[in-house]
């Protein structure tokens, strides 16, 4: 659990225990009254008010065969028939909140939490003087907390939280003498609490966390005895905390955090308030040694003291037999000395830990062996960027419930103890940075869940482990900088490393030929045996790493020529292979590749001329000393010109067939020359998209960044993909958003970070993702940072929803017909909209399941712009090698340029995917099989056996059942089947080979919409 949202989450759990004591009794069945006819029309008000989105069908009940006392979330008084309750939580209704609502006079309870309601809140609400309970928060409601809301004098329960209110809290609040509870939490509030509500003394909860509330805390926050819950988390609050807060003595939640909170901590502060359960104070500037009293507050859950100033050693907590999560995160404690952890000793006693983060502190000495009498429920160990030093303590293995173990950079020696095998549940382990030796243990082959290594910067030797084959989710590995020898097993490329994406085993001592398996590595990103003893010649295989970025061969003794096929990686931005003993010509293909921005051939024994296009325009982003052979390029490289023979040999060819030819042919060659020179030129006037500016979009501090994913905490990683880490966040603004963090040492990250910017910043589409915001700067340890802030889609992507969890394997999520349809009409939506309606056509090259994102109603946002081009006739010359094997179209292995009819193929492929459940890249599609002619073979007759079985609800029994002879009946009915096979000859028509035969996106829009209103007017409901 991320502690930086605790507070919220405690405070969520609350029960509404208020509506017990107000909720009127239900109304009769059979209703002797005819009812108010005022309150009948304010529903029916109400009811217009919402969208025609009711995804549940909530409102159906809503008609006039029922007494309005009937419907559904009505509750009535049963003696009069006036409505007492409105309760509408968590269906997702969509619309505006109606003023009618005011005329329900006798209403004591509005609950719509948990919708897509918008607009402003209705001034006119102030008007319901029996209001006792008013929730509106989850929807999407902004403006002002409307002043007269503090009219209902009546009000014990107030929850605006978790909308886009904006504004000041209204002053007026301290009208409201009965108010309990107030959660204005995850807002873009602004200004000062006011004073009047420090005189609610009825107040028992206040949440204010995530927004832009700033000025200090007043000591008359004294007066609220009652307090028992305070969130001011994730503001702007300053000065000292006033020392009337720790007379409070009922306080069970202190959350402030992420706020700019001075001074130090009185040492009797868990004395004063016995019963706090949860205290954070992360993220702020308070000083001093942790509080004396620490030591005796029993009933903590939860203590955070991240990112403040601290100092001293950390007492004994051995009574705190409740805690679960402790944070000492970057602050001074310790001293570097040996009794710096003898505090852990006493953490033996706290049976519930599962956080434990003591990580970028002064801690020395060495790590004691209590380290493994930690509760056996730790799952999150961080120890890093400490003093440590001394060998890791075999009892560490005791721990075997841990998912994330961080201990880089400190000093700790020996080796890694066998225990770590224990770790079967591991996902993260990190060990760089320290002086660890010996060779790296067969056990860490146990460690089958791991998907991030990293034990860089140590002095390990000896060949690399056995076992490597059971790293089937590893996605990050990094051995570089040890003194690894012999030859690199071949287990490293298996087939089982698919989802390798960061390879590094550079500076190390390995020899012998680089593998022609790694060709095998299909997702690797980054790959780095730079500074090796490798020999050979460069395996011709290396062009199968289709979305290679980085690649590092230097220094090592690489012999024969630079193959040309590695000019066939169109993803290639940095290329470095200096430092062998290379001969040969540089091959012209570099000078295509688009996205190349660093080549470095240095110090080998190349020949020939050197190209003068693409990256070779840029002497600061090549280099080629140290070739001694090496002629012509751009003047600034300071090359001899090439000899004339060179010249005479290389157009030999040419200057034959111009002496054969006649001078009027000539002629018309030069006067062509020049055009095609002529538009050359025009065309590389305009630079590509991923050059243009970003400076039109907003811009957020890494510290920002930080702060909404507490400090890019591992439970907060939500994905990893070719550039970076995804993370989930929250802003102060309340909003959730994904994060996109760039991994810089991918030299072409930053491309990939230019092109998606600038290819959603202009363009706006309800089924694009959004980029909110990006951060371009340095982090704590200044170093280049760059994130992309994007729209949180809280349903993920459309590939987990088509191929759940293996722990959901056995009860599949819930994924009907209608909705699939739905998500590809929202596609082609998208696709439409970026080829048809943009004032440059945009080509997406990428499109597949998993960068299809679905938000809360499950409306699909098509994301992953890294690859995006704009299309004119200055760029469909250009051969680009784009998009994932299986989606992308086959001329674009040929060398054909990207095209809108590329995108149209891979939606093609989408389609079959979505409605058959057949990946393209399944085992079963060899020697020239694959996901179309699949399809093709079956259709239409043998369609059936070919569904989804999951397509339809199964409640009423199953729609596609096996009979006794093995032959599969479908009982889904006439229309649906029809429209089955509709869509499914859609995706045959957009994944045919040949593009010009493809179907139009226009066309595909239209017969998709053609599709869903047959379903709609012929009555067809789905289930979920």
């Amino acid at each position: 659990m991320n502690p930086a949202f605790w507070s919220i989450y405690l405070i969520h759990l609350l029960p509404f225990y208020l509506w017990f004591h107000i909720q009127p009794c239900e109304a009769a069945s059979s209703p002797k009254l005819l009812g108010n006819e005022t309150d009948h029309l304010a529903l029916l008000k109400f009811k217009e008010s919402i969208s025609h989105h009711d995804p549940f069908h909530i409102l159906a009940s809503w008609n006039d065969s029922t007494h309005f006392c009937n419907w559904h979330g009505i509750t009535c008084s049963p003696k009069h028939q006036r409505v007492q309750s409105l309760i509408l939580e968590g269906h997702r209704l969509h619309g505006f909140l109606s003023p009618h609502i005011a005329n329900l006079s006798f209403l004591r309870v509005l609950n719509l939490t948990n919708n897509n309601f918008y607009g402003e809140i209705p001034q006119d609400l102030g008007h319901l003087f029996r209001l006792q309970t008013l929730s509106l928060s989850h929807n999407t409601l902004a403006g002002e907390i409307p002043v007269n809301i503090t009219s209902c004098s009546q009000l014990r329960y107030l929850d605006f939280s978790d909308n886009h209110l904006i504004g000041r809290i209204p002053k007026e609040i301290g009208t409201l003498h009965k108010l309990e509870i107030l959660l204005l939490n995850k807002n873009n509030l602004s200004g000062h609490i006011p004073y009047s509500m420090w005189n609610l003394s009825s107040l028992s909860l206040i949440a204010l966390s995530f927004n832009n509330l700033e000025g200090s805390i007043p000591e008359e926050i004294g007066l609220l005895k009652n307090l028992t819950k305070l969130g001011l988390g994730v503001n702007k609050f300053f000065g000292t905390l006033p020392s009337s807060l720790y007379n409070l003595s009922f306080l069970q939640i202190l959350s402030i955090s992420s706020n700019h909170f001075i001074g130090t901590l009185p040492p009797n502060i868990f004395v004063t308030l016995p019963k706090l359960e949860l205290f954070e104070v992360g993220d702020n500037q308070i000083s001093g040694p942790i509080p004396t009293s620490t030591t005796n507050a029993t009933m903590l859950q939860i203590l955070d003291f991240t990112e403040n100033s601290l100092r001293g050693q950390v007492p004994s907590l051995g009574k705190l037999q409740h805690l679960q999560w402790l944070s000492f995160n970057r602050n001074n404690l310790g001293d570097n000395s040996a009794r710096d952890l003898d505090f852990l000793k006493s953490l033996a006693n706290c049976s519930m830990l599962s956080d434990f983060d003591i990580g970028f502190n002064n801690f020395g000495g060495p790590l004691p062996n209590s380290i493994g009498n930690l509760s056996t429920q730790l799952q999150y160990l961080y120890l890093e960027s400490n003093k440590i030093s001394g060998n890791i303590p075999e009892s560490i293995g005791n721990l075997n419930n841990l998912l994330v173990l961080l201990m880089s950079s400190n000093h700790l020696t020996h080796i890694i103890p066998n225990s770590f095998g224990k770790f079967q549940m591991m996902q993260v382990l990190e060990l760089h940075a320290n002086g660890l030796s010996g060779e790296i243990p067969s056990v860490l082959g146990n460690l089958s869940q791991l998907f991030r290594l990293d034990l860089s910067n140590n002095s390990f030797e000896g060949n690399m482990s056995q076992g490597l084959e059971n790293w089937q989710k590893l996605q990050y590995l990094d051995l570089s900088r040890n003194n690894l020898n012999g030859v690199i097993p071949i287990e490293v490329f298996h087939l089982s490393f698919s989802t390798l994406n960061f390879l590094n085993l550079s500076h190390n001592s390995f020899s012998g030929n680089l593998p022609t398996e790694v060709g095998k590595l299909n997702n690797i990103n980054v790959f780095d045996v730079s500074q090796n003893h490798l020999s050979g010649q460069i395996p011709d295989t290396i062009r199968d790493c289709v979305v290679l970025g980085y690649l590092s061969l230097s220094g090592n003794s690489f012999q024969g020529t630079i193959p040309s096929s590695l000019a066939l990686l169109k993803g290639l931005q940095s290329l470095d292979l200096s430092e062998n003993n290379l001969s040969g010509l540089i091959p012209e293909g570099f000078q295509n590749l688009p996205l190349l921005e660093y080549l470095n051939v240095s110090f080998n024994k190349l020949d020939g001329v050197v190209p003068n296009k693409g990256v070779f325009r840029n002497a600061s982003a090549i280099s080629v000393i140290g070739n001694s052979k090496l002629c012509g390029g751009i003047s600034e490289l300071q090359l001899p010109p090439c000899p004339t023979k060179v010249m005479k040999n290389k157009r030999h060819h040419n200057f034959k067939l111009i002496a054969m030819i006649s001078v009027g042919v000539v002629t018309l060659l030069i006067l062509s020359s020049i055009l095609a020179i002529y538009r050359l030129k025009k065309r590389n006037m305009r630079p590509p998209l991923y050059l243009h500016p970003i400076n039109q979009l907003p811009q957020v501090s890494y510290q920002s960044l930080s702060n909404a994913t507490n400090g890019f905490a591992i439970q907060n990683l939500i994905g990893s993909g070719s550039f970076g880490f995804v993370y989930k966040g929250s802003f102060e603004s309340g909003e959730n958003v994904a994060i996109k963090v760039l991994n810089l040492e991918n030299k072409g990250a930053y491309k990939s970070f230019i092109a998606e910017c600038n290819a959603l910043r202009n363009i706006r589409h309800r089924n694009l993702i959004k980029v909110l915001t990006c951060c371009s700067g340095i982090d704590y340890k200044r170093d280049d940072f760059k994130a992309i802030v994007l729209e949180y889609m809280e349903n993920g992507s459309l590939e987990k929803w088509l191929y759940p969890s293996t722990s959901n394997a056995d009860n599949p999520i819930a994924f009907l017909f209608d909705q699939r349809l739905d998500i590809v009409i929202d596609v082609a939506s998208a696709l439409h909209y970026l080829h048809c309606e943009c004032e440059q056509p945009i080509i997406h090259c990428d499109l597949k399941p998993s960068n299809i994102l679905l938000d809360g109603d499950m409306v699909a946002h098509v994301s992953d712009f890294g690859l995006a081009r704009l299309l004119s006739n200055k760029q469909s010359s250009t051969s680009l090698l784009q998009g994932t094997i299986g989606y992308a179209p086959p001329e674009y292995g040929m060398g054909s340029p990207v095209s809108t009819q590329g995108d149209v193929y891979s939606f093609g492929i989408l389609i079959l995917e979505v409605f058959t459940k057949r990946k393209p890249t399944d085992e079963i599609f060899k020697d020239g099989q694959n996901l179309h002619n699949y399809v093709e073979i079956a259709f239409p007759d043998h369609l059936v056996q070919n569904f989804d079985p999951y397509l339809f609800p199964r409640a009423e029994g199953t729609i596609i059942n096996e009979e006794e002879n093995g032959e599969i009946q479908s009982l889904i009915s006439p229309t649906i089947e029809k429209c089955l096979v509709s869509i499914l000859k859609i995706g045959l028509a957009c994944s045919v080979e040949s593009p010009n035969e493809r179907m139009n996106i226009r066309d595909i829009t239209r017969e998709l919409n053609l599709i869903r209103n047959t379903i709609l007017t012929g009555g067809i409901t789905f289930n979920t």
